[in-house]
């Protein structure tokens, strides 16, 4: 993955903007009947990504144990400014990687994965609207799954 990919989508319209018709003339305002409100929504929350979650775990727990960046870089051998972007959340990396910081910090990689899961099930659980969430739809949060 490139690390100039911004975290957003990108929209694509399924249906064409409506078109003004080019040779009726527009109405004056004064005759035109009131138009309603548009519909204010809130904006939908933006779900996490597995990369910036992992990265908060490795980040916090580095933290915890009061160690310098430059330290678990060096125990786990990787390059400090990589893991630097990793723990930023700016780079998606190999279990190799995630498997020797966390092993620099004391945790299997399963131990990693796990409070990474955990974090999403209490941000999904957060940003649920109404109707929506675990055990509302049959939907449970009690596993993961990761795909490259």
């Amino acid at each position: 993955m490139t690390s100039h990919v911004p975290n957003e989508a990108r929209v694509i319209p399924l249906r064409p903007r409506a078109q003004r018709p080019e040779a009726a003339p527009a109405a004056p305002p004064a005759a035109a009947p009131p138009a309603a409100a548009p519909e204010r929504r809130r904006p939908a929350a933006r779900e996490p990504l597995w990369r910036d979650l992992v990265g908060d775990v490795l980040r916090r727990e580095r933290l915890a144990q009061e160690r310098t960046l430059k330290e678990v870089a060096e125990t786990a051998r990787i390059s400090m400014p990589y893991l630097s972007e990793v723990e930023r959340g700016r780079k998606e990396a190999s279990s190799e990687v995630l498997a020797a910081a966390a092993g620099a910090l004391g945790l299997g990689l399963g131990d990693l994965l796990a409070r990474a899961q955990g974090e999403l099930v209490r941000l999904a659980a957060r940003h649920a609207g109404p109707g929506r969430g675990p055990g509302s739809s049959g939907a449970r949060y009690d596993g993961m799954c990761l795909a490259a």
